[in-house]
């Protein structure tokens, strides 16, 4: 039986779209890549040496660092990706990474992703 576009997940429908932003998008040394992904749950982001095929620095709203993370708005999940952003960012600054291409997976530019890539900008990283 052959696949019609009915029987595609919604996560398939993300990961196509997210190979279509990978066509354009490459990190290098110079300027490495920052991935992120959205869980219903958590928010990770990683920052990748395309060229070398490594991961530089990452981490997830999991990390030890954000486990006492306590929001002030009303909004919980977005307010954690942005200190998750600000902290990602901190510690790419600290391996000398000033520049990155921000690789948004797939995701609409919108809500947890959006704030990550401003907690990102806020932490120094330019992109």
């Amino acid at each position: 039986m052959g696949h019609n576009k009915s029987s595609r997940t919604r996560a398939d429908h993300r990961k196509i779209r997210h190979a279509r932003v990978r066509k354009k998008i490459w990190g290098t040394a110079g300027r490495p890549r920052l991935v992120v992904f959205r869980s219903l749950r958590n928010f990770e982001g990683q920052v990748v040496d395309d060229d070398a095929g490594r991961t530089l620095v990452g981490l997830s709203t999991l990390c030890a660092d954000l486990s006492d993370f306590k929001a002030e708005g009303q909004n919980v999940g977005v307010e954690r990706a942005r200190a998750a952003g600000k902290l990602l960012a901190d510690r790419a600054k600290a391996l000398g990474v000033g520049s990155v291409v921000f690789d948004r997976g797939g995701y609409q530019y919108h809500g947890r992703v959006k704030a990550f890539a401003e907690g990102a900008r806020e932490g120094g990283l330019k992109f």
